[in-house]
C-alpha cells in the first residue's frame, strides 16, 4: 500500500499543473495580505474606550426590537439577535473588550475564504486521478500487477485526501506566518466567544481557527469524494470537474431555496455540509442537529465510495 501511495504522489507532483495550483494558492493569500496591509496603513480607527456603554446601548436596542418584532423573525434572525445580546452581556460581566487590533489570528480567519480554491484544486486532482489513467491507457499497467483493484483505487483516494490536507495545512501555516510578519501577534489574545445552546462559550482563538478550518472543509471533502466517484464510475474527468464545481457554487444556494418550502430538504447533502451552523448559527431547517448531519454525511460518503469501488471493480478495462 505504501508503494502505491508513493507512486500516486509522484504522479501528482510530476504534473506542472500541481505547482501552478500551489503557486496560485500562495498568490491569493499574499495579494489579500498586501491589500489589507495597504488599507491598514491608510489610517487607523481609535479604540472605543467607553465600549461598555456602547454594548449596553446595543443590547437595549436589540432587546427592544426582539420583543416588538420577534414573532416575525426567521429562526436565523432570532438566533442572531439572541447571540449578540448574550455575547454583549458576557463581555460586560467578564470585562472582555471588543477592541481587538487586527493581528495574525484575524488574518488567518479572513484567509479561510481561500478554502474554496483548495476545494477547486482538490476536485481537479480527484477528477483526473482515475479518469486520466483510462485516457492515457496506463490503467492496464496497474491492473496487470498482482494487486487487487480495491487496493489500487483506495491508494488513489487516500492520495487525493492527503493532497487536500496538504493544501489546507499550507494555507493555514502560510497565512499564519505571513499574518505574523505583517500584522504581528496581539499582546493579549482575547478569547473567541460563541453562543451555543443558550449560553456563551469561551474558547481560545487558535482552537477556534482550527475548528473553523476543519468544519469549513467538510464541503470540500464531500465534493472531492463525489468527483472521485464520478471519475471512477464514468472515466470522464471533464464531467467530474464540471458537475462538482457546479454543485460547489450552486448546491448550497439551491438547497436553501428548497428548504424554504420543504422540510425534506434536510436530507440533501448540502443541507448538512455546513456544520458551523450548529456552532455559530442556527440549523437550516428547525429540528436538525449536528448528530443528524454527521449521519447524513456518513451515508453520502459510503454511497459515493460504494459506487466508485463497485464500478471500478466490475467494469471491463481491457479495451
Amino acid at each position: 500500500m505504501l508503494n502505491l501511495l508513493k507512486n500516486e504522489w509522484m504522479k501528482i507532483f510530476k504534473r506542472a499543473g500541481t505547482y501552478v495550483m500551489i503557486g496560485l494558492l500562495l498568490f491569493f493569500v499574499t495579494v489579500m495580505a498586501a491589500f489589507i496591509k495597504y488599507q491598514e496603513s491608510g489610517g487607523t480607527v481609535p479604540d472605543n474606550s467607553d465600549w461598555q456603554r456602547g454594548i449596553e446601548m446595543q443590547n437595549e436596542t436589540l432587546t427592544k426590537e426582539l420583543e416588538e418584532y420577534g414573532d416575525t423573525f426567521t429562526p436565523e434572525m432570532r438566533h442572531s439577535y439572541e447571540s449578540d445580546i448574550a455575547i454583549g452581556q458576557y463581555r460586560l460581566e467578564h470585562n472582555i473588550s471588543p477592541n481587538d487590533s487586527y493581528s495574525v489570528w484575524s488574518f488567518v480567519q479572513d484567509a479561510s475564504f481561500v478554502i474554496e480554491f483548495v476545494g477547486m484544486f482538490s476536485i481537479i486532482i480527484a477528477a483526473g486521478i482515475v479518469a486520466s489513467e483510462f485516457n492515457w491507457g496506463t490503467i492496464k499497467l496497474l491492473l496487470i500487477r498482482p494487486i487487487r483493484r480495491e487496493k489500487i483505487l483506495l491508494s488513489k483516494y487516500v492520495t487525493v485526501v492527503l493532497f487536500s490536507l496538504m493544501l489546507l495545512a499550507l494555507l493555514f501555516s502560510y497565512s499564519a506566518i505571513l499574518g505574523g510578519i505583517l500584522f504581528g501577534t496581539p499582546g493579549e489574545v482575547s478569547p473567541y466567544l460563541r453562543y451555543q445552546d443558550g449560553q456563551v462559550i469561551e474558547t481560545s482563538m487558535f482552537v477556534h481557527l482550527l475548528t473553523y478550518y476543519g468544519l469549513n472543509s467538510i464541503n470540500l471533502f464531500m465534493l472531492t469524494t463525489m468527483a472521485f466517484m464520478i471519475s471512477a464510475a464514468f472515466r470522464n474527468s471533464s464531467l467530474a470537474i464540471g458537475l462538482s464545481l457546479f454543485l460547489m457554487f450552486m448546491g448550497g444556494t439551491v438547497t436553501s431555496l428548497v428548504a424554504m418550502r420543504y422540510d425534506w430538504a434536510k436530507y440533501i447533502l448540502f443541507a448538512n455540509t455546513d456544520l458551523m451552523q450548529y456552532l455559530d448559527g442556527s440549523p437550516l431547517i428547525p429540528g436538525m442537529t449536528m448528530g443528524f448531519s454527521v449521519i447524513m454525511l456518513i451515508i453520502y460518503f459510503l454511497l459515493f465510495q460504494f459506487i466508485a469501488f463497485y464500478t471500478f471493480k466490475k467494469r471491463d478495462v481491457a479495451a
